[in-house]
């Protein structure tokens, strides 16, 4: 099997760590079938992708909608190279997953309008799939509302004509969408279970995705969650788009 791409923006080793095994467990994936590269510690690669199966973007600390006289070298230079990849993805079609900071991403480069209009603190949200999401392979036996991890600054406040609503939230209106018909952007975490919640909380408390007094309360509330459904997003992923 040619290996899937993640790239990964986490500085911290402990937060970039847990993302890569919770993308091999619940994508069912070896090491070698999960290339990673770290995009803050170095420059993207040139990249043939006739020697990938897909590409994955995990979450990120960085903030897309961010004034750009905010936003660090670092930051500039993770968005000029995933913004150079995806005109190769999308005009390939080729198949591309972006987990929270994907919705940034992908969104910001097909025109979407994103904002803090509808961000949501770290924790559990409802999410429920439209007609479309119902139809869409990558979330077959997902039900139509599920309980999913999510925690970000962001999120879209308008999609393009073009892009296919696929879920949504009472607390955020695109939760996940699709460009194309192999490109798709979740606004919540399809690799995050509860354990690996109580790590980013205790990891990114400072951080401003919520009072930092308040961690404590919501690593205890993170214990109580059981979160099965999202994960499902992974595993189709790999099982319609491994070759």
């Amino acid at each position: 099997m040619l290996p899937f791409l993640l790239l990964a923006s986490r500085a911290e080793n402990a937060a970039a760590e847990d993302e890569y095994a919770a993308y091999l467990r619940y994508g069912g994936l070896e090491e070698r079938e999960l290339r990673r590269v770290r995009l803050e510690a170095t420059p993207l690669p040139a990249l043939d992708l006739a020697d990938y199966s897909g590409v994955i973007v995990g979450g990120s600390p960085f903030t897309s909608s961010d004034p750009p006289e905010q936003k660090t070298p670092v930051q500039h230079r993770v968005e000029r190279e995933l913004a150079a990849l995806l005109d190769q993805l999308v005009a390939r079609d080729f198949p591309f997953l972006g987990a929270c900071y994907g919705v940034g991403t992908l969104g910001s480069h097909q025109g979407a309008v994103i904002d803090r209009t509808y961000g949501e603190p770290l924790g559990a949200v409802e999410v429920e799939l439209t007609a479309e999401g119902l139809q869409d392979p990558i979330l077959q036996g997902v039900p139509q509302t599920f309980t999913a991890l999510t925690g970000h600054k962001e999120a879209v406040r308008s999609l393009p004509p073009h892009a296919v609503l696929l879920a949504r939230a009472a607390t955020c209106p695109v939760h996940m969408f699709r460009v194309r018909t192999n490109l798709y952007a979740t606004q919540f975490h399809p690799e995050l279970d509860a354990d690996g919640l109580v790590t980013r909380i205790d990891i990114y408390r400072d951080a401003g995705y919520f009072p930092p007094e308040s961690a404590e309360e919501l690593m205890a509330a993170a214990r109580q969650f059981t979160i099965t459904e999202p994960m499902a997003v992974l595993k189709n992923f790999v099982a319609r788009y491994a070759r």
